[in-house]
């Protein structure tokens, strides 16, 4: 069982889901970045989605992609990145990568794993890369010992995304809705039939992101998913705090309210997570 298979196993073993939080490396900067995701993690956050910044983020809305702008106009790097992985591992949560295919490949396929698995990084999310086209990416993080997390969405046929869990080896992204990442006033209403739908061909976690910003949304959530993606809204609480002390406050209180959302009771039956 992988480090991260034993997160959401644990969270099954407790009736809860799984939460995963996301901030993109050197946001605010690199330093200040670390200190917010290790704050997210004291506050209950199971699992840390580290952003590598990209000058092209196509799935991002307005709120991330602020963030990744002003990471990127500070020097923001994949050594960065790297940095910031190894320190939020040290906490102990399962930390992995989200990242565009494009950056990937410019450092070279079979380097980044590497690089990644001796940073203490767990696997990678890669929205914009099908796995029909992931071959080398698929031959190298099972060289490094990383999984591999691919999305699926409202939209995908019953065929795609057997393909997509099948070539998944962490958990299934289930984007709860179309369009680009963003706190929403509720979670896209596909989502809880999206994750049925994953369910009925593959036994792995299947976790919903896009949209989930308040504990209401995570416990909602938390009735049929194995994990809870949440992003722009801890975002959004970095951008409207004055100051770094305030930033970190705001963060864990998301943390601490979310956490209680998701611990709220699971109906579904437990499942082994291999």
């Amino acid at each position: 069982m992988s480090a991260l298979h034993g997160a959401f196993a644990r969270a099954r073993a407790e009736r809860r889901a799984a939460l995963v939080g996301y901030l993109p490396s050197g946001f605010p900067t690199q330093a200040e970045g670390i200190a917010l995701a290790c704050a997210m993690v004291g506050a209950g956050v199971d699992v840390v989605e580290v952003g590598l910044p990209y000058s092209d983020p196509l799935m991002d809305g307005p709120v991330i992609q602020a963030a990744v702008h002003r990471a990127l106009t500070g020097g923001s790097s994949v050594a960065h990145v790297l940095g910031t992985v190894e320190a939020v591992a040290a906490t102990g949560a399962p930390t992995l990568v989200m990242s565009y295919w494009n950056p990937i490949e410019r450092v070279g396929v079979e380097a980044f794993a590497r690089r990644l698995a001796a940073a203490g990084g767990v696997g990678v999310i890669t929205p914009d890369l099908p796995p029909d086209e992931a071959g080398d990416w698929i031959t190298a993080s099972d060289a490094a010992h990383l999984d591999r997390v691919f999305l699926v969405a409202p939209s995908s046929t019953q065929e795609r995304i057997a393909a997509v869990a099948a070539a998944t080896t962490g958990f299934v992204y289930a984007a709860s809705t179309m369009g680009v990442t963003g706190a929403r006033a509720s979670v896209g209403g596909g989502a809880r039939d999206l994750v049925a739908r994953v369910r009925a061909v593959t036994d792995l976690p299947v976790a919903v992101g896009l949209g989930v910003s308040t504990g209401e949304q995570a416990a909602e959530v938390a009735g049929y998913a194995d994990g809870v993606i949440v992003g722009s809204a801890f975002i959004q609480r970095i951008l409207d705090a004055p100051d770094h002390g305030a930033a970190v406050a705001a963060v864990a209180d998301l943390a601490a309210e979310l956490a209680e959302g998701v611990r709220r009771p699971v109906a579904a039956a437990p499942q082994t997570y291999l």
